[in-house]
């Protein structure tokens, strides 16, 4: 079992940067592959992008591609979500997860309580 606990989340201007942290618990945290998804109020849970357990694949969606990027250190237990270029749009509660390599919620076991980041114009 793991438990994950996101770190970094705030408020920032439109064009800044923040970094997002999970923390994992477990010493299995090498063998998940790890997710970062955000949700925004009266909006169904949305895919960020992916890490894979090495590092060495990652996947991100359109709306965050070149802005976004997700890195991993096992011996930390610990993935990132480094944010660029924010937008308002961008604000919402960000959420890191941990299972199979997917886009869906469903394909992830285990999730943290969230971290409120908010953009503001």
């Amino acid at each position: 079992q793991v438990q994950l606990v996101e770190s970094g989340g705030g408020l920032v201007q439109a064009g800044g940067s923040l970094r997002l942290s999970c923390a994992a618990s477990g010493r299995t945290f090498s063998s998940y592959h790890m997710g970062w998804f955000r949700q925004a109020p009266g909006k169904e849970r949305e895919f960020v992008g992916a890490i894979n357990w090495s590092g060495t694949m990652r996947y991100y969606a359109d709306p965050v591609k070149g802005r976004f990027t997700i890195s991993r250190d096992n011996a930390k237990n610990t993935v990132y979500l480094q944010m660029n270029s924010l937008k308002p749009e961008d604000t919402a509660v960000y959420y890191c997860a941990a299972g199979r390599y997917g886009t869906r919620p469903r394909d992830y076991d285990y999730w943290g309580q969230g971290t409120q980041v908010t953009v503001s114009s």
